[in-house]
């Protein structure tokens, strides 16, 4: 109950607000009577009160009020506001309330979209982030939402588009919206342009139903954000596409201002250990750390130590803090060729939590124990303080290794980087013998110019460094699940499925085509693709085949039960390397903290409760951060293949519909369509199990992976879309299957009927 004094200074009907503060100040729990008398509510007022106490009830704002005792809300309210946050791959949507005021983001919802009768999803189908206000029904744990509207995104976001100048009596111009799925442009005014110029890309607001009574809706330009094809606004279409968000709340930004270096305290002293960081030459933050030294047990005779140091995110970033929450909202970092949208502010990222040479940093360490064979015999995890010797780049090491010793790797060449190779020669054999899948797919890096533009798209090269690393990264990966498995502990696991029956068919259908047998009835196993791919090495097929052999696999993710990783031919893993930038790194490491006792920040009771809707949560961060940057490379690629319009290069088919092809344009990479109307006069076939588009008259035929020379017909940056023209004759004739002929006789027979 409150003090007299302060009883006071309540008087009258209470606000929500006022409710809701004083719920909190006494403990969490008051009666009915406490309420009246805090305020003074008497006569006809209780009435009144009761009434407030009810709709905060039904709204969430406080649990059942039809006892006596009243209690701040972690309960739904009936109708309220849902945003999406997982949308799985068989199409269910899941999200969470804007209304929920307990711990952590509170329970996970399905919501209930309407489909058409054959039961497919809308075309507006929900994505995420997307917000609807739904009927909210549940028992306190498990929900299902029943929408009955969208929610168009807030006000103060705007949208995106390209402002067209008018040049007339009428209005300044209109906004053609960068997002594909707008369905119309907006008319701006004279007085609502912001002196926005013709092909700029502008920052805009709807205008209210009211502003007008005909036409096209019409918008408010906010900010003029420069040329369309800067690379700036390149990067900005995708990252505003895809509600990425760009600014850190304030408190968020004020908890890594105020961060200070973490003291020595109980860690473990590895400061005069030569730690070295390998990196990209332009890396920006450093997060993990490596040593090796031959191990000095005498049962482990030729094997080797081997040091994996990451930084100690967990340290800075605490359990439902602002940053831990801004950090969760984005999942991970995004990569563009011009700038980094990170999960941390650079105060932590770039600063306190990168591994930095010369600077003492707070360290999680995973001590990793190699057998002779490489197998992984035992591990280790502790808390550390490090002192990095060097970072040095991935060119640097390699090179020194190769005998051009440069300035930067010289010191370190005979007592970090020898040991270091003798100990991934080690994992090397291990890896060998487990066959991970062998798909060795390029990776493409586009160089800017100093206006910010595409002066070059080349191919990464793949060093024996880069697999050092990624080795040792791994081994760390499944020592850290191992640990936390030893320790019954609950942990994030990173899953990648065994590949689908259904796209194991499609996969050995295409191969039958051209024959090269994947045997039925075996278990699948990495190995078995390995198989494939070594036998369509060098040959015309090879390309073809390994997209298919990629397609065939399912996508990985994150998940609080372990499924086994297929991919790398492992029994478990999580990912523990990259806390910096990855989420789930981050809980892997509070998990580590409260199994093994390193400390007083490991994993909170509520996020262990809500392990399963995180990863499903930081699962869909990923991926849009994976489609954020294809799409931001796509218009790079559109802006750099526009300079070239009229031009021929060579090309690789990609992808095969019965609609055209898909080719990627090389070296440089890129997606165009080929139309099948303007592949010629001919009428050409859809064959599926082949992926090949086939000339009923000619037998000319355009298969997956094939090599043609295409010329840029047209290019459109804003969209990312590049038109393109095949100039070479078909690369093979094939005849068409009696299954295409007979497909397209049932397409002519069903026109006839309609």
């Amino acid at each position: 109950m409150a003090k007299k004094g302060k009883d006071k200074a309540l008087q009258g009907l209470p606000t929500r607000a006022d409710v809701l503060d004083y719920i909190s100040q006494t403990g969490g729990k008051v009666t009915r009577r406490d309420l009246a008398r805090a305020f003074n509510v008497k006569g006809d007022d209780r009435a009144k009160l009761r009434a407030l106490l009810h709709d905060m009830a039904r709204e969430g704002d406080l649990n059942d009020s039809s006892g006596k005792v009243v209690s701040q809300g972690s309960s739904l309210p009936r109708v309220g506001i849902v945003k999406v946050t997982y949308v799985a791959e068989s199409g269910s949507v899941y999200g969470k309330a804007e209304a929920w005021r307990g711990e952590g983001d509170g329970p996970r919802i399905r919501i209930i979209e309407e489909r058409h009768k054959k039961g497919r999803r809308q075309a507006g189908a929900l994505g995420l982030d997307d917000r609807v206000l739904a009927r909210l029904e549940g028992n306190g744990t498990k929900y299902r939402a029943r929408i009955i509207k969208r929610v168009e995104k807030k006000d103060e976001e705007g949208f995106l588009g390209v402002f067209r100048f008018e040049d007339g009596d009428g209005p300044a111009g209109w906004i053609e919206p960068v997002d594909k799925k707008a369905r119309s442009i907006f008319m701006v005014s004279a007085s609502d342009h912001k002196d926005a110029k013709d092909g700029e890309l502008v920052r805009a607001m709807p205008l209210p139903h009211h502003r007008r009574q005909f036409g096209p809706p019409q918008a408010r330009v906010l900010e003029a954000l420069g040329d369309i094809l800067s690379p700036t606004s390149i990067s900005l279409i995708a990252v505003h596409q895809h509600g990425i968000p760009i600014d850190f709340p304030s408190d968020a930004l004020k908890q890594a201002r105020d961060a200070k270096a973490a003291p020595m305290g109980q860690r473990e002293d590895l400061r005069d250990i030569p730690l070295i960081t390998i990196d990209p030459h332009d890396a920006r933050d450093h997060d993990d750390a490596v040593f090796a030294e031959p191990d000095t047990d005498p049962k482990n005779e030729g094997g080797w130590h081997v040091i994996v140091a990451i930084a100690d995110v967990a340290h800075y970033v605490t359990s439902g803090s602002a940053l831990d929450k801004s950090a969760k909202e984005r999942g991970n970092s995004c990569y563009f060729p011009d700038r980094v949208v990170p999960m941390l502010p650079e105060e932590l990222s770039t600063d306190l939590c990168s591994l930095k040479a010369d600077q003492d940093r707070a360290s999680l360490v995973a001590h990793l124990y190699f057998a002779q064979n490489g197998r992984l015999r035992s591990h280790k995890f502790t808390r550390a303080m490090i002192r990095c010797a060097a970072n040095l780049s991935y060119e640097d090491v390699q090179a020194a290794i190769d005998g051009t010793i440069g300035e930067a790797a010289a010191p370190f060449v005979e007592t970090v980087l020898k040991p270091l190779y003798g100990a991934y020669a080690a994992v090397k054999a291990a890896r060998d013998k487990r066959q991970p899948l062998n798909l060795d797919l390029p990776e493409r890096k586009v160089i800017l110019d100093k206006e910010g533009m595409v002066a070059e798209v080349k191919l990464r090269e793949r060093l024996d460094a880069h697999r050092l690393i990624e080795d040792f990264m791994i081994a760390a990966n499944v020592a850290a699940a191992e640990a936390l498995e030893s320790q019954r502990s609950p942990l994030l696991y990173r899953v990648h499925e065994v590949p689908s029956e259904a796209k194991v068919e499609a996969l050995r259908d295409y191969l039958d085509s051209l024959d090269i047998r994947l045997a039925k009835g075996q278990v699948i196993r990495p190995v078995l693709f390995n198989r494939v791919l070594e036998r369509a090495k060098d040959t015309p097929y090879s390309e073809g085949i390994s997209e298919m052999v990629l397609r065939s696999q399912m996508q990985a993710y994150y998940s609080a039960e372990n499924m086994g990783h297929f991919g790398l031919a492992l029994g478990r893993y999580a990912h523990f390397t990259s806390p910096i930038r990855r989420y789930a790194d981050l809980l892997v490491h509070r998990a580590l903290i409260s199994a093994f006792k390193l400390g007083d920040d490991g994993l909170a009771d509520w996020e262990v409760a809500q392990l399963s809707t995180t990863a499903e949560h930081i699962s869909s961060t990923e991926r849009r951060a994976m489609m954020a940057e294809r799409d931001s490379l796509d218009r790079y690629l559109a802006a750099y293949y526009g300079r070239n319009q009229g031009k021929v290069f060579e090309g690789r088919i990609g992808g095969v519909t019965r609609f055209g092809l898909f080719v990627k344009v090389l070296p440089a990479g890129g997606d165009g369509f080929v139309p099948a109307a303007q592949m010629g006069p001919d009428y050409f076939h859809h064959d599926e199990t082949r992926q090949a588009l086939i000339g009923e008259v000619t037998g000319d035929a355009y298969q997956l992976g094939d090599k043609v020379e295409v010329k840029i017909r047209d290019a459109e940056p804003v969209s990312g879309s590049l038109r393109l023209e095949i100039t070479s004759d078909a690369p093979r004739k094939l005849s068409v299957s009696k299954k295409a002929r007979k497909e397209r006789h049932s397409k002519k027979i069903r026109r006839r009927r309609r």
